[in-house]
């Protein structure tokens, strides 16, 4: 994975702009943070006030997003394995990303 500086977008402008995926990722046990594709470009998405959207449930977080955006949903999640097992190099990206879908979520799930 690339090392450069990450820009905010705020979920105020998502609707404004040509989002081509989102992308939650779970970075603890239930913290999740959500970044959007713009013009091969990932941007981390800020609430109203600026910070960091996060939220501790990835419904609430897809719920959020998709009153915004009707694009492709994404989850991604790294393995702690190489850090657990004493790596002291970094080894190649180890995250993966599962396809959460396009379509809204059902209305059970709201």
């Amino acid at each position: 994975m690339e090392c450069y500086e990450t820009m905010k977008v705020s979920v105020d402008d998502l609707a404004l702009l040509d989002v081509s995926e989102v992308v939650i990722e779970s970075v603890d046990l239930s913290l999740y943070i959500a970044h959007a594709l713009i013009a091969d470009q990932e941007h981390i998405i800020a609430d109203r006030k600026g910070k960091v959207l996060k939220t501790r449930n990835l419904l609430e977080m897809q719920r959020a997003l998709r009153k915004a955006v009707t694009c492709e949903f994404y989850l991604r999640q790294r393995s702690a394995y190489d850090e657990m097992v004493g790596h002291s190099h970094r080894a190649l990206d180890n995250s993966m990303k599962l396809p959460l879908g396009k379509e809204p979520l059902p209305e059970w799930l709201n």
